[in-house]
């Protein structure tokens, strides 16, 4: 796949099928994706991939949990600031209102938000998953190389034909997810990720983004 259709054509998937995602298939992809830049190649991401048994136990436990009411976990990082001031909060709007929007949920039916909300911890369905986990001791430059080799792996699935779905939202049961994967202490969890292949009918619209004249100034270019 050229590496322009990859990154246009690719789109978080809240809709996935059961297929079953091979290991073999994801070890190609983070054997590439493991040649993204990091910072003196310090390499700080230490990403776990899960399926079959462990997977559907966490989805138990974490979709349980929610729908009990239990409390999140105590953050272990800001994953937004707060105010979010503009255009930033505007965009974060915007695709709320596409989101439910897509799934025809009105915005005072928070019941129905509640719903598709706990899809989530279901991943979507989807039958494996990453969760990526950063050590305690990195910073910002190190959280930005995470960011960069997620980018990848997402990019690097889609061309083998694989639908993802990276979700901050597994951070809120970091304390479940540990319950099951059993990290060592130092790390904390970034974010985790669905991998599988998106229903036929799967309909999410792609979200718009900013025209380049608002994100980007070129400057002594002839």
């Amino acid at each position: 796949m050229d590496v322009y259709e990859a990154v246009k054509s690719r789109h978080a998937v809240r809709d996935f099928t059961d297929e079953p995602v091979s290991q073999e298939v994801l070890e190609t992809v983070l054997s590439a994706a493991a040649w993204s830049p990091s910072g003196s190649n310090i390499q700080p991401w230490r990403p776990y991939l899960v399926s079959g048994t462990p997977l559907k136990e966490l989805k138990k436990r974490a979709t349980e949990r929610i729908a009990a009411g239990d409390p999140w976990d105590e953050p272990e990082y800001v994953q937004y600031p707060e105010p979010l001031k503009p255009p930033y909060c505007e965009r974060r709007s915007a695709f709320g209102r596409q989101r439910y929007g897509d799934l025809g949920i009105p915005r005072e039916d928070t019941e129905a938000r509640y719903r598709a909300a706990i899809a989530n911890w279901d991943c979507f369905g989807a039958p494996a998953a990453l969760f990526c986990y950063i050590d305690r001791a990195m910073g910002p430059a190190q959280w930005s190389d995470v960011g960069m080799y997620l980018q990848t792996v997402m990019l690097l699935c889609q061309s083998e034909g694989l639908s993802t779905c990276p979700q901050m939202a597994w951070a809120k049961v970091h304390k479940t997810v540990a319950e099951i994967l059993e990290p060592p202490t130092d790390l904390m969890l970034f974010c985790g990720m669905s991998i599988g292949h998106k229903q036929p009918t799967e309909t999410t619209t792609h979200t718009g983004r900013a025209p380049l004249d608002e994100t980007v100034r070129f400057m002594g270019f002839d």
